[in-house]
């Protein structure tokens, strides 16, 4: 039975964002001036303030996205000998990644690497790395009778990569935020990356080098990005350009190797010549902005039902991996094969994405909070500004 090669081996050959698959819950802003009643002398620049409260259309679109990330690991152990499931699966592979990272990016603009934003990357990215690197490896020995299974923190396993490399780009963005041409210059490093064999599984670097350019442009884009994107003409545009998407992946499914959409191999390792293996990268590369702009134009704006979840999607992220690797270690997807047809893939599609929603609810990100929000008051020292501004 053929099973992607994505979800099921560790890197470099295996898949979020503070809240999840981008998931930040929140926006890392600097601490407020203190009026002292005093003139000071001219300091530097303020840094943008970010609009009070939670902006409905971004939770919107990060709860849409770990649906899409839930259903496609749901469909890689079922979707063998189905050509339209496995077309399905490449066209969301290419972008739903891509625009989380983007968005990631995008609430990462105002990251200087201060002291309280350094906790907060502690205990929103690092912590939740650690004890869930711990829990998969536990569950694959435990669960999978493979007590062998190695347990590592520099080598991501399954869905962790994502939180290792949210880590490795959030400690750069000061770096990128100084430089003139951003974006092509993450863009070349991501080609080199992808020009170089063995670069290592350590946090997956491979990966977190060829996914750069997504998070580096979304530290590039203002909030009027957002809304030319969302225009109703955009709209428009993205429905021709969504049936051309299906008909070509269609066509292309049997032909390309999943492992293109994984960006942990080089194109050597993948069996391409470097040149052709070059014009392929940078070919998913724009095709993944374009189907990343047709997914945010039509994400909803406005307040409704899923904007709560959106908070809670960093839970959805962790928790459905479970799921989805104990219908592999159990035996579920391998002994009814009729989860491959047209029926199983419709009811696992379903059930994937109510159960990613079910994990993003308020109750389960209260409890999850100790692990993914925690204060840790007692692990840091105070800082001085902090104490200061106190007084």
């Amino acid at each position: 039975m053929f099973h992607a090669a994505h979800g099921y081996q560790r890197a470099p050959l295996p898949e979020a964002p503070e809240s999840g698959p981008t998931l930040p819950t929140r926006t890392a802003t600097a601490a407020e001036p203190v009026a002292t009643g005093r003139k000071s002398a001219p300091g530097p620049a303020p840094e943008p303030k970010q609009p009070a409260g939670r902006d409905a259309y971004f939770d919107n679109a990060k709860y849409l996205a770990i649906v899409l990330v839930a259903v496609a690991h749901a469909w890689e152990p079922v979707m063998d000998g189905s050509r339209a499931a496995r077309a399905l699966y490449m066209i969301v592979y290419t972008f739903h990644m891509p625009a989380f990272i983007i968005i990631s990016g995008y609430f990462s603009r105002s990251y200087r690497g201060k002291p309280h934003q350094l906790r907060r990357l502690l205990t929103g990215i690092a912590l939740p790395y650690v004890v869930f690197e711990v829990a998969y490896s536990l569950f694959a020995r435990y669960a999978n009778d493979d007590p062998g299974h190695p347990l590592s923190l520099l080598d991501p396993f399954y869905l962790t990569w994502f939180l290792a490399a949210l880590f490795v780009w959030r400690l750069t963005t000061p770096l990128w935020q100084i430089v003139r041409k951003p974006l092509p210059i993450a863009l070349a490093i991501a080609t080199l990356a992808a020009l170089t064999p063995n670069i290592g599984a350590d946090l997956n670097l491979q990966r977190v080098l060829q996914f750069l350019p997504f998070f580096v442009l979304g530290l590039c884009l203002k909030p009027e990005h957002f809304q030319l994107v969302r225009r109703r003409e955009v709209r428009l545009l993205t429905l021709p350009l969504l049936a051309g998407t299906a008909l070509f992946a269609y066509w292309a499914a049997p032909r390309m190797q999943l492992k293109w959409f994984y960006r942990s191999s080089s194109v050597q390792e993948l069996g391409a010549p470097w040149w052709s293996g070059i014009v392929v990268f940078l070919g998913l590369f724009a095709c993944a902005l374009v189907l990343s702009v047709a997914f945010l134009a039509w994400v909803p704006g406005r307040r409704n039902w899923m904007t709560a979840l959106g908070a809670g999607t960093i839970c959805g992220y962790l928790l459905h991996g479970f799921l989805v690797k104990a219908g592999d270690y159990f035996g579920v997807f391998e002994e009814n094969a009729w989860l491959g047809g047209p029926l199983g893939l419709i009811l696992v599609s379903l059930f994937a994405a109510g159960a990613v929603t079910l994990l993003c609810t308020p109750p389960v990100r209260r409890a999850l909070r100790p692990v993914t929000e925690p204060e840790m008051t007692w692990a840091f020292r105070r800082d001085a500004a902090e104490l200061g501004a106190r007084r």
